[in-house]
Formats: C-alpha cells, structure tokens, sequence
C-alpha cells in the first residue's frame, strides 16, 4: 500500500519517524466519525471494518495505541469492540476527553472526579430545553458532561443556533463550558479537553513521535496540543477526516480523509511501512 498524501513538511517528518522508530511513537484516535461511521443513534456506533485490525497490527510495533473520546470510557470499549480484540491487549481509551482511562491490560477503569456542576446541569437543563421550545432535542448524558444533540429535530441548523445562547447561559451559571460538534452543543467541565489528555498520554508514554486521527471540533484541541509540543521536538502526524465537515480540522491537518473508511486506509498503510522498515 502507497503512502497517503502527506500535505505538510511537518507530517511528512513525522510519518518518517513512525517508520524510523516504532517503539517511540504513539497511534491514537477519536472514535465517533474517526473509527466509526457517524450514526443518528449514538447507541448504534460501532467500528469501521478494519479498523480495530489496524489498530491490532500496529500495537504489535508501536509503544501505545490509544482512542480518545468524548464517550464514558466502558460505553466507547463496548461500542468499538474493543474488548478481547486481538492484538489489542496494549490499548487505552482515554474516556470523558480524558477524565477517565480504561487499560485492555486490565480491565479496569480509572476516574478523576466529576465536578458538581454538571450535576446542577442535569438538573436544569430540561427546563431550558423546555423554555427554548426544542424540549424533544436528544440528551447524550456522558456523566462527566452532557450533550445536546440536534440531529433529529427537523430544522436541525436552526436548533443549534436557537439552543447556543440559552445553553451558554446555563454552562457559565454552573462553571462548566459550551463545546460545540457536529450538530451538537455539549457542557463540559473547563480544563478538559482532548488536547490535555493528549498531553498526559505523550508525558505518561515518553512519546517521540504521535499520530492522531479525529473528524470534529472536540478534536481541535488535540490537534494545537501536538502542534505546539513539535516545537518540543515531538514528532506528529494530525489526520483528519471530513465526517463532521469541520473545514478548521482538515486545514490544520497533514492528511485529510473522506471518511473512517480513509483512517482505516492511513493505518493500514502506515502498518504496513512499519512492517518494511519504510
């Protein structure tokens, strides 16, 4: 298999690292959009054909391969199929953007705790729901956070931009934050974010070199954190893939993708280079 395209210097340094020296590089994705086709029902995620066997082949070489999600942690371990894989034994998945870590070596889950306000936002939010006349638009209660589909309301668009304000209202009431996505606006508590828990994943592995694979908005923030730690001398390849239509992500990008079938395609073939030695 070719080598994707490659847009920037700085992704192409970074793909040649991976290749050069496996041991120190650190392969990661988002889930939702990433490494499973978007759904109406996120209940119905599940991982692209191939995708997991990606995965399992480079864990065979790399130091840590990892999913990075929005999604509690065992709900994303579920849905992925991720549990009992083969190959997979050395996967994490970096839940709540981070909050919560499940390790496939253990089973086991691991949490910071959850801060109040988003329990005062459980409690609220049907109200403001309610009060903006979209009381049918779909809660994904997330634990740690709480998002707000709109994709099923029949103006989905104009849902979102009526629900902004009031929802921004209610976050800053809490001290949480409003984080919008595709056709979704979700409170989340402030200093999480998936550019943090990229942060820890490459101080906790001693990460040379990185690849990160996302579709959204919610993965912007680990995007800017691995670009600004190149400067450190971490080597990094951003892929982005075009699910979401986030046109920030895909220009910031060094490899963009239609779709999770194209992610499947990128590790594939970066499995493949490792394999050759390049």
């Amino acid at each position: 298999m070719s080598t994707p395209v490659l847009t920037t210097p700085a992704g192409r340094a970074g793909w040649e690292a991976m290749v050069r020296d496996p041991a120190g590089a650190v392969i990661s994705s988002d889930f939702d959009g990433t490494l499973s086709p978007l759904v109406e029902d996120p209940a119905m995620s599940r991982a692209a054909d191939g995708a997991l066997d990606a995965m399992a082949r480079l864990a065979r070489s790399v130091n840590q391969v990892a999913i990075v999600t929005g999604r509690p942690a065992l709900v994303a371990t579920e849905l992925s199929g991720v549990t009992g894989h083969p190959g997979l034994g050395k996967l994490v998945v970096l839940g709540h953007y981070g909050l919560e870590r499940w390790e496939a070596a253990t089973g086991s889950v691991t949490s910071d705790p959850v801060p109040a306000g988003v329990e005062a936002a459980r409690a609220q939010l049907p109200a403001v729901l309610e009060s903006a006349g979209l009381p049918d638009a779909f809660v994904e209660d997330k634990e740690s956070s709480l998002a707000v589909h709109t994709r099923r309301l029949p103006d989905p668009e104009g849902a979102l931009e009526t629900l902004r304000s009031p929802l921004t209202e209610l976050a800053e009431s809490v001290e949480l934050r409003l984080e919008p996505g595709n056709l979704v606006l979700e409170l989340r508590p402030p200093g999480i974010d998936k550019g943090v828990a990229m942060r820890r994943l490459v101080e906790t592995t001693g990460a040379r070199s990185v690849l990160y694979a996302g579709d959204d908005l919610g993965d912007l923030a680990a995007f800017r954190a691995l670009a600004e730690l190149r400067g450190d001398g971490l080597a990094a390849v951003l892929v982005a893939a075009r699910s979401s239509g986030a046109t920030e992500l895909t220009e910031a990008a060094d490899i963009v993708v239609d779709d999770p079938a194209g992610v499947v395609t990128v590790l594939t073939a970066l499995a493949d280079a490792i394999a050759v030695g390049g």
